[in-house]
């Protein structure tokens, strides 16, 4: 019988080798990296049980010059690092998949903190970019032919291991700005005048006589990729598709065995779902295969079947390359391959599996709860341990981890009820997903919602706000307790540890009053001391409602926390756009009625006179507008006070309207009013979870429901609850 994805389960030669399919995991980070290669491992077998036909491994260090302390990611630096790396191979080997590895030396981007040896570069330079804070006091020095040489033999000898390793696929990576054979090649980075620098030909040959050696170490038995980024998306002052990345793979189009396509850096690689939609990238990556009859393999967040269909049968890719979506659901290959399309744990683009290596702590997924706990707690994405008992659980609360938890526990058999107070469930999710950007947010909601409709054993109760006599008076003996949590509308956060004064003015809103739809109008000041998202969310939306908005925040850089999910340039380049103004390390100190006394000072003009930073503006793509109408309420015009962290100076700012992004209170009270039915027996177990627990990000929630299913039934852990992988004295 023919399906139309029978396209993606074709085999596909890449040199020497073959792979089963189209599906191929490409290299991507994971924090487990050197450190703990039996959890790395047991992720990336997953991955080749759930039937993805090539799985790679991360960025993997070559020599102790490539340093990227104190980020783990991979290491072959000599023979030692062999048994680690093969346990991944035959990991992935035993279910049909390829294993690839990327060799990597980062050149002038290795702070090599850890070895401290002197980080090596085309030229003279400090050592910047994404391996390091871009800041470090240290400075790469400009290699000689010998180092050139010496790098020569690294590649060769880590080649030699992989393929001893057991590799089938060993890289050359030139990609995103981090690797010095895309140093040598990109004319701000070499400054030579040998033949290593001067002309394009000059400078792409660093390339290629890596390519050639590698083919010559390993090539009879392992297929030599090429990793390149064919566009820093810097114009004329980086490589271009349009320009020297052609160049590149024109000039080199027959000598790897397959190209891997990127865009440069990471930031634009992985760029999140609230700035790029899926198949971002193959405006920049089409031209590949019009140079080259070799394979191609492409990324851009794909998770439709379909669109991966299409990108093949148009020419664009051979292979559907993936790290983030294989993350949500290592199992999607299979459910294609099952008519299985509604089962897909579909990616939301949030880049919490990114903030994990960038945190440098195991990966974790909102989508995938068991992504990074695979070999540690033993948990898979599709299997969970069948019901002991014949218990009948309600669950209060069908936010993100009530969700998950019903799912969960109803994928082990028990007999759920999920009751919440409002008709539409979803909890944060359903209104946070409204926001500008945030629309793939939903699938977290979606894809649960669709796997609960199956189940006959689970019930959903909508616009049923129930409190603890309701509970008593049905009988259930297992309560689960998920009401998520409130923003606090007193202004107690990091920056304030007392209500901030004038709080209750009723022009005076939090992120709850704007996603219900009392959205201010005219000049408005958001004070966000919660760093991540919602503070810029917001800012943006009351800027596409013609609002005259002014950022506070106490940190040094706006949205502080989507640094370290790539975005944080990202969102202050487009609320720039917006004609957002920026105030950072500032606190919001005070909140007044407009007429202070004389001897106050009022920045009457502050809202056009605060300098925001001029940063290169990128074109916005259109964004979903709220259908809120609620009006707000009645506005008079205040007066807010903002002190600065470093000199103690005080500014008062003029505006309409005031927004509290502080801290968040759980919804407890549900949790806290049972607790005497507990001690009296009356119910037989009482557990809180989520954000009703203690409010975090999405991808806490989603995990909090899935550990509370999986717990359920089973008695205590003593002590740490989860394996851990030691080094071991020899």
């Amino acid at each position: 019988m023919t399906t139309p994805y029978d396209i993606l389960f074709q085999p596909v030669r890449i040199g020497p080798v073959t792979a089963p399919n189209r599906f191929y995991q490409v290299p991507h980070c994971n924090g487990f990296g050197y450190r703990s290669p039996r959890s790395h491992a047991r992720m990336r077998e997953i991955k080749a049980l759930g039937g993805w036909g090539v799985i790679c491994t991360e960025e993997t260090e070559i020599h102790h010059t490539s340093d990227i302390a104190p980020f783990i990611e991979g290491r072959i630096w000599n023979d030692g690092d062999i048994p680690a790396l093969a346990l991944m191979v035959d990991a992935v080997h035993q279910h049909g998949a390829l294993a690839g590895i990327e060799l990597t030396h980062n050149g002038a981007d290795s702070p090599n903190l850890y070895s401290r040896a002197l980080p090596l570069g085309p030229r003279h330079t400090s050592v910047s970019g994404s391996s390091s804070s871009g800041y470090e006091p240290i400075h790469a020095r400009k290699m000689d032919k010998a180092d050139i040489r010496n790098l020569r033999k690294w590649h060769r000898d880590a080649a030699r291991r992989a393929k001893r390793a057991g590799f089938d696929v060993v890289y050359v990576y030139a990609s995103h700005s981090m690797s010095i054979a895309m140093h040598f090649i990109m004319r701000r980075y070499n400054d030579r005048t040998d033949e290593y620098g001067g002309n394009f030909e000059n400078r792409v040959r660093l390339l290629r006589e890596l390519i050639e050696d590698t083919k010559d170490a390993v090539g009879d038995t392992c297929a030599v990729a090429v990793r390149f980024s064919v566009d820093e998306l810097l114009g004329d002052d980086g490589i271009t598709f349009q320009g020297e990345g052609h160049d590149v793979i024109a000039r080199l189009a027959e000598l790897p065995d397959l190209w891997d396509v990127t865009l440069s850096n990471w930031n634009n690689d992985s760029a999140t779902s609230r700035f790029e939609q899926e198949g971002f990238q193959e405006p920049y990556a089409a031209f590949v295969k019009k140079l080259t009859t070799k394979p191609v393999v492409g990324v851009g967040r794909y998770t439709s079947p379909d669109t991966m269909v299409s990108a093949i049968q148009r020419g664009v890719l051979d292979f559907i390359g993936a790290a983030r979506p294989s993350i949500a659901d290592p199992y999607l290959p299979q459910k294609i391959r099952q008519g299985r399309i509604e089962d897909i744990r579909e990616c939301i683009g949030c880049n919490i599996c990114v903030s994990a290596d960038t945190k440098i702590v195991p990966i974790r997924c909102t989508q995938n709860p068991t992504m990074g706990e695979e070999w540690r707690r033993g948990w898979h994405p599709e299997q969970i341990e069948p019901a002991t008992s014949n218990a009948e659980i309600l669950i209060v609360g069908a936010g993100a981890a009530g969700l998950e938890c019903a799912r969960a526990l109803g994928q082990r058999g028990y007999k759920v009820a999920l009751a919440d107070a409002r008709q539409e469930l979803g909890g944060r999710v359903a209104l946070e997903a409204r926001l500008p950007g945030l629309n793939e947010w939903r699938r977290v909601m979606d894809w649960r919602m669709t796997q609960i409709k199956k189940m006959a054993n689970v019930a959903l109760y909508p616009a049923s706000e129930m409190n603890a006599d309701d509970i008593l008076e049905i009988g259930y003996r297992h309560v689960i307790v998920a009401t998520g949590s409130h923003w606090r509308r007193d202004g107690v956060g990091r920056a304030s540890w007392q209500p901030i004064a004038g709080h209750a003015a009723p022009n005076v809103f939090t992120p709850d009053d704007l996603m219900a739809g009392k959205i201010p109008s005219g000049r408005v000041v958001l004070f966000d001391d919660d760093h991540y998202y919602m503070g810029g969310v917001l800012a943006e939306l009351l800027a596409r409602r013609e609002c005259q908005v002014t950022l506070v925040t106490a940190a040094p850089l706006i949205s502080y926390w989507t640094t370290f999910t790539l975005e944080q340039e990202k969102v202050e380049r487009r609320l720039h756009k917006l004609g957002v103004k920026f105030l950072t390390r500032h606190a919001l100190t005070a909140i007044e009625p407009n007429g202070v006394d004389a001897a106050t000072v009022i920045a009457r003009d502050a809202m056009q006179s605060i300098a925001a930073i001029s940063l290169p503006i990128n074109e916005i793509a259109s964004q979903e507008r709220l259908a809120m109408t609620q009006p707000a309420t009645s506005q008079q015009p205040c007066v807010v006070r903002v002190r600065e962290a470093i000199s103690q100076n005080e500014t008062a700012l003029e505006c309409d309207a005031v927004v509290l992004v502080t801290d968040r209170l759980p919804n407890d009270a549900l949790y806290l009013a049972l607790q005497p039915a507990l001690a009296e027996h009356k119910i037989q177990s009482l557990r809180v979870i989520g954000d009703a627990q203690a409010p975090g990000i999405l991808a806490q929630a989603v995990f909090a429901g899935h550990l509370a299913a999986r717990e359920f039934d089973t008695p205590p852990v003593e002590g740490t609850p989860f394996r851990i992988e030691r080094t071991a004295l020899v």
